[in-house]
């Protein structure tokens, strides 16, 4: 493709450059040739024809997972970008065994990470790598390699395709056509691009050339443009990019230039043009100034998340062209690359055309080909329906098969994909928007072998789009009862959602704005469907409860709120069930020496004073109760305290529980009391025992002579320890603070009861 030009040739290239408006001889189209391959016009020497491959082809495209990046040696690029390319993955350098050594010693004077270099002994002619390197397709599931007729007279780069086929152990199916890696773009779904040079070195033979992309390499449709640079090289990489399956860059050249219209006529084209998932391509234009100023922006390499750009001469042009890769391709890297070794960039001839990327042959390829754009008709929920390709025929993870969806703004929602019978294909289901919603969306898989995929590859930085169109369900949302009535503390009641639409309706909150009652309900947001029911609970949550009868009700609104609108449901709550006397309700005694102090006061919300007539002991008499102050007393709305002190009186009964009754004019309060029924038959102890250190931080000691069992207790008399020997070591590390009750049972059934502090 490019080498040093003898005299007589760039003589003629000025001439023709000269007489700008005459059409320029074909052999133009050869420029870098040496004078005697100009002059040669054998092509595909070793060439063999083969039948296409069997499977289904699919032409990988440029910025689809790459696991290396094909370089020769003698190099067409800097060094230090060799070492760059050695870091993004493996670089497979061509050299022949002549030059290997030379090779090396240049890559480690570079910094280039050995580990990631593969030397490939091969004869080449050139370094353009990209125009006779090997055309890596799937046949199915299987990597394999078309090879065509390079349109150069260089048997050695020609025979390229054989050496990486032999390379990989993968099949080469020979395609006669006469083609040039830097003339093809693909973008992976079985789109592509060229420019009529295709049709030129093919006989203008189009039926012929478009059958054959398609059957080798599963292209179609095939967009053959013009050539707009209307130079001598005709290659497509030299003004346009494949950026993603929706995307192209195309250069634009300043109004004043001859070929400017044509620039922007390819332009147009692609913009009125259907992409693979069915709507216009995005075309974003790279400014270039034209003439001889240096600006090869269109000719980068796409490896991976990365995008290497050449830079030109000109200091404003290159940045402005590294922030339309940046806006095109966000998440991605975008590097600016310079080349000022002898044999530089130039306007047709740069970064792409020396490097050819080597597709990952265990990829996991997302193929969701039916996109959701512009405004989807109405349907309740929409399916996304994608096929998952593990190239490494390891098992896909069912469970992270996923669609990722954002409704108006809102933060993504996860949908997970199931089988839909068809092979590879799986389906999710986008739910819970409204008339006129705007989602973005896209695709993630991965499989069992560690890779992973999102469609589109930008995910939530440039995801899908569709608005869904406008519209108003019809039927209602049914809530019953429309009043639940609550009588006392403890009661609940429940009400039923019914979605009598013909839509989902979502269900984003439900509040009650009282405070009285507590909510028992599915986890919201909830997507209830057309025709199904929820029901939603709820608990008065006031603590006491009392046995006085009233009319009086205090009202309160319990609001569901969703998607097409507020329910309302009215909650009528008994004031008599809202007396909240605030009190301790349970004793436990485990030591006959304890006097436990117990306090109550009016915490009601609509009860400004309660009348205590009496506190006592209920149908027996084992307690000793004092009172301050003492009955009757009144108990003022969040103001007076009332104190209850209460001792045991009896040890040798053989009673559990007992209980303390509050009268007052909402009700009687019961206090439950719990005895530990082992310290009632204590009559005396025999041995003196010791617990040390008391209080504890940690570790504490149970001793003595006759000691033949410990129970620890805490102060609701749950047992939280049980050890049996004379020395007990126990270890309360761990234990909440506070006080807790040691039982000490001696041999022969007497009881020591300690307090221990734990701090």
């Amino acid at each position: 493709m490019k080498k040093a030009l003898p005299i007589f040739t760039l003589l003629l290239l000025m001439a023709a450059t000269i007489q700008a408006q005459e059409k320029k001889p074909d052999w133009m189209r050869w420029h870098y040739l040496s004078e005697e391959e100009m002059y040669d016009t054998s092509r595909g020497m070793n060439f063999v024809e083969t039948d296409p491959p069997t499977g289904e082809p699919r032409f990988v495209a440029e910025f689809e997972p790459m696991q290396g990046v094909m370089i020769r040696y003698p190099l067409g690029i800097p060094t230090s970008l060799v070492a760059q390319l050695a870091d993004n993955c493996h670089v497979y350098c061509i050299v022949s065994s002549s030059y290997q050594n030379q090779a090396q010693n240049d890559f480690q004077s570079a910094g280039v990470n050995m580990d990631n270099l593969t030397f490939v002994n091969a004869q080449s002619d050139s370094y353009w790598v990209r125009d006779y390197g090997p055309w890596y397709i799937f046949e199915d599931r299987q990597p394999a390699i078309i090879d065509n007729i390079y349109n150069r007279p260089r048997p050695n780069d020609d025979n390229m395709s054989g050496v990486f086929a032999n390379f990989w152990s993968i099949p080469m199916y020979g395609m006669n056509l006469q083609h040039t890696g830097g003339n093809m773009m693909e973008d992976g779904r079985g789109h592509g691009v060229s420019d009529n040079l295709v049709l030129q070195e093919n006989g203008n033979n189009e039926a012929n050339v478009r059958q054959k992309m398609r059957d080798y390499l599963g292209i179609d449709p095939y967009h053959i443009t013009i050539d707009p640079q209307g130079d001598y090289i005709a290659h497509v990489d030299c003004w346009g990019k494949y950026l993603a399956p929706d995307k192209i860059l195309i250069a634009q050249l300043p109004s004043n230039n001859s070929h400017a219209a044509d620039y922007d006529s390819v332009a147009a084209y692609f913009a009125r043009t259907n992409c693979c998932w069915g709507y216009p391509y995005h075309v974003y234009r790279v400014q270039e100034p034209g003439g001889y100023t240096l600006a090869p922006y269109t000719n980068s390499l796409i490896l991976n998340k990365t995008v290497y750009v050449p830079i030109g001469s000109n200091g404003t042009y290159n940045q402005q062209a590294l922030q339309v890769y940046q806006e095109a391709m966000p998440g991605y890297e975008i590097i600016g690359v310079a080349n000022n070794t002898w044999n530089g960039w130039e306007n047709t001839d740069a970064l792409h055309c020396r490097t050819r990327g080597v597709m990952d042959f265990n990829m996991l390829f997302v193929d969701h080909r039916e996109v959701l754009f512009g405004e989807q008709a109405w349907q309740d929920s929409i399916p996304v329906v994608s096929k998952f390709i593990a190239y490494s025929n390891e098992p896909l993870k069912t469970d992270s098969l996923l669609v990722y969806y954002s409704i108006d703004g809102g933060t993504y929602q996860v949908a997970h994909m199931t089988a839909t019978g068809n092979p590879d294909e799986y389906v999710g289901y986008i739910k819970g928007y409204q008339g006129e919603s705007e989602i973005n969306y896209y695709v993630f898989g991965a499989d069992e072998s560690g890779h992973r995929y999102t469609q589109p590859v930008f995910a939530d930085l440039d995801p899908h789009h569709f608005i869904m169109e406008a519209h108003q369900p019809s039927g209602n949302l049914i809530v019953t009862p429309d009043t639940l009535w609550f009588e006392h503390n403890g009661d609940e009641q429940t009400f039923t959602i019914e979605n009598q639409t013909n839509a989902t309706v979502q269900i984003n909150a439900i509040t009650e704005e009282g405070g009285y009652l507590l909510l028992d309900t599915p986890n919201l947001p909830y997507n209830l469907q057309v025709g199904e029911s929820i029901s939603v609970g709820f608990l008065f949550s006031f603590p006491l409860k009392t046995n006085r009868a009233s009319d009086d009700y205090v009202s309160s609104l319990i609001k569901v709120q969703t998607s097409i609108g507020e329910k309302l449901v009215t909650a009528m709550i008994s004031k008599q069930g809202m007396v909240n006397l605030v009190y301790q309700n349970e004793m436990y005694f485990n030591d006959p020496t304890l006097v436990i102090e117990s306090s109550f006061f009016n915490k009601s919300v609509f009860v400004p004073t309660i009348r205590v007539f009496s506190i006592a002991e209920k149908d027996t008499d084992y307690l000793n109760i004092e009172t301050n102050p003492t009955p009757p007393f009144d108990l003022e709305f969040d103001g007076d305290e009332a104190f209850m002190f209460v001792s045991l009186k009896d040890f040798a009964k053989g009673y559990v529980q007992t209980s303390i009754e509050i009268e007052t004019d909402y009700g009687i309060f019961e206090i439950a009391v719990h005895i530990n029924e082992d310290i009632l038959s204590v009559t005396e102890l025999t041995a003196e025992t010791k617990l040390y250190p008391n209080p504890t931080t940690g570790q504490f000691t149970v001793e003595g002579a006759n000691v033949a069992k410990v129970e620890v207790y805490n102060l609701v008399g749950q047992k939280v320890h049980e050890a049996e020997g004379k020395v007990i070591n126990i270890d309360a590390a761990y234990w909440h603070k506070g006080i807790y009750l040691v039982n000490i049972i001696e041999q022969n059934g007497a009881v020591v009861t300690k307090k221990l502090v734990v701090r």
